[in-house]
């Protein structure tokens, strides 16, 4: 067994969406030691909790994935929650972590933590270059202090602390509940929804127009487990495939993989979010060898099948 499989692992976040397929990844990388919390025994919002985390886990590295998340209608109907809960999930946890004297931490962001206008590519330097897209950017700013805080303790204290951002997710496990889900799984939702039910148009929020950068989720856990084995640097650090695809083209996408024939008729009253997203890759390709795998169509094919196999009627 070599080093980094031999380590012991605490994965906050272990048993959710992309979390569970980290716990895979770094299961085939040969590591047994690995420590899911569930926030029923360890609510991460209690500072006591996190102590008596850390104590039963004994890890050697925290891979912090546990969030409160959903899509611009969550955000938008939950922005004081989700930025408490963001910022109170972590900021106590790597402090804790640091006086357990954790050998290192990786704390995963947001691409919400970007400024509303960043020109594209996403640069990791342009990370503060303005404020970003107000739909999410209570998300966002919590999630980014937690780059403020890597950074700050490697500084002050020497901690091994670094931080990710992930764009966009999907893929299999993924949260397919109308209220807090992402556009993909709303998407492929609502199109086979309309489909069995026979219902001729389904309506789809803001004008279409704004892209977004997709990231299979399973591709997204290599990147992480490559990130907390070989990446040690205090620079943040972009997860994502590098292209986009406009709302509209997507929905267009979904519609035919779900196999609905009806009309998309836009709302555009209701808010786009972010104009463009799209992330330059070549830290993480350079860094730690980074690259996506799974073409968009494969992995939407493959969500689509996913959710077919589990849903509950």
């Amino acid at each position: 067994m070599d080093a980094f499989a031999a380590k012991r692992f605490l994965v906050t976040g272990g048993s959710g969406f992309l979390g569970s397929h980290v716990v895979d990844e770094l299961r085939r990388a040969g590591c047994r030691e690995i420590f899911v919390p569930r926030k029923r025994d360890y609510d991460l919002l209690e500072r006591d909790a996190v102590r008596r985390l850390l104590t039963d886990a004994r890890p050697d590295v925290v891979i912090h994935l546990a969030a409160r998340v959903g899509g611009i209608q969550a955000n938008q109907r939950w922005p004081g929650t989700f930025f408490y809960e963001n910022l109170m999930m972590g900021v106590p946890l790597m402090e804790e972590a640091r006086r357990a004297n954790v050998s290192k931490f990786v704390a995963i962001a947001t691409i919400c933590a970007y400024p509303k206008l960043t020109p594209v590519p996403f640069q990791e330097d342009d990370l503060w270059n303005g404020y970003p897209e107000e739909t999410n950017a209570p998300y966002g700013l919590a999630k980014k202090m937690l780059l403020v805080q890597a950074q700050a303790y490697k500084k002050e204290y020497g901690f091994n602390a670094i931080a990710l951002f992930p764009t966009n997710l999907y893929g299999p496990r993924d949260n397919f509940e109308p209220e807090t889900s992402h556009v993909i799984p709303a998407l492929i939702r609502r199109f086979l929804e309309a489909k069995e039910k026979g219902v001729p148009e389904v309506v789809a929020w803001g004008t279409g127009r704004a892209t977004r950068e997709f990231l299979y989720v399973e591709d997204a856990a290599r990147g992480i487990a490559l990130a907390a084995e070989h990446y040690d640097k205090d620079l943040p650090v972009n997860i994502g495939s590098g292209s986009e695809i406009s709302i509209r083209d997507l929905t267009k996408l979904v519609a035919r993989l779900t196999g609905f024939q009806g009309e998309i008729r836009w709302d555009a009253a209701k808010p786009d979010g972010q104009p463009r997203r799209r992330v330059s890759v070549e830290r993480a390709r350079k860094e730690f060898g980074f690259e996506a795998r799974v073409s968009f169509e494969e992995g939407l094919q493959k969500t689509v099948e996913w959710y077919l196999d589990h849903r509950t009627r």
